[in-house]
């Protein structure tokens, strides 16, 4: 059993009223008087309908096993995403719709992990961050670096992200997958 407290995003699959679930965003919260309560938004795993709800933080829940291999992104055709198992070298299709929050992110022939539910390729799990390349993106002008301000820029999988005005075409960038947020310039270590 699992306590509400005990969510994690976007890895833990729940048991809600007999049917899986699993957890896409989690809050905790509390009103200067009232009760805490955790704020979770759910995605069904067989419709995929999202469900935004309240739980207490006493509130208990059984947890769905899930099993973890290492997979390789191979393309995207049509309506369908191919990977490789990095066991048996077989290639398994998943729909985009299931992975329209993890798609921008994905590279060809990048290595992600396969999550599987009950015996069957459910989905895929990316790392937390990940080093991307800026391919547009328009100069900063002086003086505006001083201010917090932020500019859109494009990487190389066709991804918009924010990031700050020092940063130009060709930098490479460290990206949060579960969000699309810039951490920090990436340079890479001195050998």
């Amino acid at each position: 059993m699992i306590l509400s407290t005990q969510f994690k995003e976007g890895t833990l699959f729940i048991n809600e009223n007999g049917q899986t679930v699993e957890v896409l965003t989690f809050q905790h919260h509390r009103k200067s008087q009232a009760r805490a309560v955790v704020r979770v938004k759910l995605r069904n795993v067989e419709t995929g309908a999202i469900i935004e709800t309240a739980y207490r933080p006493e509130d208990k829940f059984k947890d769905v096993q899930t099993e973890k291999r290492a997979k390789t992104y191979v393309y995207t055709d049509g309506g369908m995403a191919y990977f490789m198992d990095n066991e048996n070298y077989e290639q398994t299709g998943l729909p985009v719709e299931k992975l329209t929050a993890v798609l921008p992110y994905m590279t060809e022939n990048m290595q992600v992990e396969g999550v599987y539910l009950n015996g069957v390729f459910f989905s895929v799990q990316l790392p937390a961050n990940l080093i991307m390349e800026i391919t547009e993106t328009v100069d900063g002008v002086r003086g505006d670096t001083v201010s917090n301000v932020m500019k859109d820029a494009k990487v190389s999988t066709g991804l918009l992200i924010k990031v700050p005005m020092f940063i130009k075409e060709g930098d490479r960038v460290r990206v949060d997958t579960r969000n699309g947020a810039y951490l920090e310039r990436y340079t890479e270590p001195k050998k």
